[in-house]
């Protein structure tokens, strides 16, 4: 019997509404499928347009490390840190960097032809197999033990309503990108449902309240307090949501080289929702994959809460020589730095429901991007940022990889899930079998 179905005949056998099932599902004293068997998560984080390499990358390898400033908001996680200096993007064919670096990041396979047109290169579509996330879900889904009721989340901070190579990491197939969802209210709809508009935003809890006392009483006293911090995170959700003005959370539409909306104000307070968000997910074990894009390849955000006036994609063309624009750089991928941080003390700061540790500890967290440098448009050097635990590899330290293809990472990614794949996106560049990190 399915995941959901066993949920929804326990819901109607006691006689609740179906908006309780929601709530039921972090609750492992309840003994649906997947709550006794312990839990490992995947959260893949996209900032785009590369990094600073002599501030971003450490001179040393191996335990003793010391982090550039762009990586010191994650000081805290040093030792629950991998960072993977050398893994390159080795995928070829049609589309520029950007839209390979993005449309290939996940999948480790080729764009499809197509007539999106980038810069001076041949036109492509979208990307040709599914992402590394979506094959680790599918894998998930497939056992009862693991199964959850989303499979996975796509949050996203300031992503273009327009759908093209440069706004699409994540597919479900072949010519099937995945839109990420990145307006909070629109997430935390999909998560509890019954939500019609921001505008006449009702609560979701106050139809409840009959049966959330009844499944108080049958649940375990952890289990009590994990339905309680449950309600009330949606309670206070609700509120923040009600506060915010409806015309502030909205998309920024890029166009490719020149520029967006004068401002993105709002990344700052979206980004922590969808996080919190995020966190809140997992507690519930809504999913165990998960992924937030900030903005697209080729964003031009304008981060002017960091005194910064210009686009950032335009900085990134900026020559190394200019100092003013490198400092810039460093003060935006600081920032990113510092929602990848936010993320992992929240999850380090919250038991594991059902286990021992920490979300972080049953969680592994990967920064990442579509190019190594921006001005080069290198996809040699692409940051991989691993932080947490529940992989099985030795943490806390810097590696020099030397250009290996990112298909291996991905083939080690579901290696560590169990899913024990030979290849994984074009074949060709898995020859060596999955990188090692034990």
């Amino acid at each position: 019997m399915t995941y959901n179905l066993q949920r929804r005949d326990f819901v109607k056998q006691l006689g609740l509404g179906a908006l309780s099932l929601p709530f039921l599902s972090g609750l492992p004293s309840l003994g649906f499928a997947g709550a006794s068997a312990k839990k490992q998560r995947l959260v893949v984080i996209f900032s785009p347009n590369g990094v600073v390499p002599d501030q971003f990358w450490p001179e040393e390898e191996g335990e003793n490390f010391t982090l550039k400033p762009i990586l010191q908001p994650l000081a805290p996680y040093k030792d629950k840190m991998l960072l993977l200096h050398g893994v390159s993007d080795k995928i070829g064919g049609d589309g520029d960097s950007h839209m390979r670096g993005i449309g290939c990041l996940l999948t480790g396979t080729e764009l499809f032809p197509g007539n999106i047109q980038g810069g001076s290169h041949t036109p492509a579509g979208w990307a040709s197999g599914l992402s590394i996330d979506q094959e680790i879900k599918n894998a998930l889904q497939s056992n009862p033990e693991t199964r959850t009721r989303f499979g996975s989340l796509e949050f996203g901070v300031v992503v273009p309503e327009r759908a093209d190579t440069w706004t699409r990491m994540v597919y479900a197939g072949a010519n099937k990108p995945i839109a990420p969802i990145d307006d909070p209210y629109k997430m935390l709809s999909k998560l509890y449902g019954q939500l019609k508009d921001r505008e006449s935003l009702k609560s979701i809890l106050d139809p409840l309240q009959a049966d959330l006392a009844k499944i108080r009483s049958m649940v375990s006293v952890e289990d009590r307090q994990l339905l309680e911090e449950q309600t009330t995170f949606v309670r206070e959700m609700e509120k923040e949501l009600k506060q915010e003005n409806p015309a502030a959370v909205g998309h920024a539409v890029p166009q490719l080289e020149l520029g967006v909306r004068d401002t993105n104000e709002n990344m700052p307070k979206i980004s922590k929702m969808q996080i919190e968000l995020m966190v809140n997910s997992f507690k519930s074990d809504f999913a165990r994959i998960a992924s937030l894009q900030y903005t697209n390849s080729v964003g031009q955000a304008k981060m002017s809460w960091l005194g910064i006036d210009e686009g950032h994609h335009s900085l990134s063309h900026e020559p190394d020589s200019n100092t003013d624009a490198m400092d810039k750089l460093t003060k935006i991928n600081t920032w990113y730095a510092e929602q990848v941080a936010y993320l992992c003390k929240k999850l380090a700061e919250t038991p594991e429901p059902g286990d021992n540790g920490s979300m972080l500890d049953h969680t592994m967290v990967i920064w990442t991007n579509e190019l190594g440098k921006g001005s080069s448009h290198t996809l040699n050097d692409i940051p991989f940022v691993m932080i947490g635990g529940g992989m099985g590899y030795k943490m806390g330290r810097s590696l020099k990889l030397g250009r290996v293809a990112h298909n291996r990472l991905h083939l080690a990614l579901a290696h560590s899930f169990g899913h024990n794949l030979k290849t994984f996106g074009n074949p060709d560049y898995c020859g060596e079998g999955a990188l090692s990190l034990s």
